[in-house]
């Protein structure tokens, strides 16, 4: 290969690379996620700097469902996401995220930053429940359940846009081959062209399991608000720097 051909390749191996290039399109992409009050203190300590959370230690666990992802194709995902302000704007930081795919999981931390780690979660209906479930080296570290379709925000759908267009922050980490920091960033995206498909909310509850590998349980449920199911087709554009460490 020559200098041209190795700059047109979209990503790693060059022989077969896994992932191409963006925006990537998601269809019938179906969320459920609980949000719980947690710990103030220790929600603060798994949120960088200058990034502040809600004082209410808000949590959100979330489970998504992703059968047609263009570029990475059927997938499901589980973690972590923590309301905060950056300057005084509303944003959510991804704390933690686990999957069952390679190729998001390349580009999430190649391009985006997202904290994504190989793990084994599953969105589904179980009679009158929506069950999400998460393992993680064979243990199961967290369980969510949710009426299923309990009360439909089919009149509201603005609400739906307007969680899914709230800016998104990743800490995004890469060693340069000394082991040195490369990059140290702070990364923001939005998600666009959202067309909302079903959206509803209704009771929910949330187990957390410790695991020294999937700490989802460091943010410990101390009071449950809700749950929130959608579905929707989006757009997952690439992103922008928010704040450089290294600069």
């Amino acid at each position: 290969m020559n200098k041209e051909e190795v700059l047109r390749l979209p990503s790693m191996p060059a022989a077969s690379p896994s992932y191409p290039f963006g925006p990537y399109r998601f269809v019938n992409r179906e969320y459920f996620i609980v949000v719980y009050e947690s710990d103030p203190r220790a929600v603060r300590a798994a949120v960088p700097e200058p990034l502040q959370p809600v004082p209410e230690g808000l949590v959100f666990y979330e489970w998504i469902r992703m059968p047609d992802s263009s570029g990475f194709g059927d997938y499901t995902e589980s973690g972590v996401v923590i309301p905060c302000t950056y300057k005084g704007q509303a944003c959510n930081f991804v704390s933690q995220m686990y999957l069952d795919c390679e190729p998001p999981i390349a580009a999430g931390r190649e391009i985006w930053g997202f904290p994504k780690k190989y793990g084994n979660p599953k969105l589904e209906i179980t009679s009158d429940t929506l069950t999400g479930t998460l393992s993680y080296a064979g243990q199961a570290v967290a369980m969510g359940t949710m009426a299923y379709k309990h009360e439909s925000l089919s009149r509201e759908p603005a609400k739906t846009i307007s969680s899914l267009t709230k800016t998104q922050v990743n800490l995004k980490l890469i060693p340069d081959v000394d082991g040195k920091p490369k990059i140290a960033q702070l990364v923001r995206y939005a998600l666009t062209d959202i067309t909302v498909k079903g959206s509803w909310t209704g009771p929910a509850r949330l187990s957390l399991v410790p695991h020294v590998n999937a700490p989802v349980a460091d943010l410990p449920v101390r009071n449950v608000l809700g749950g929130r199911h959608f579905i929707a087709d989006l757009t997952l554009p690439y992103g922008s720097v928010l704040h450089d460490y290294l600069a």
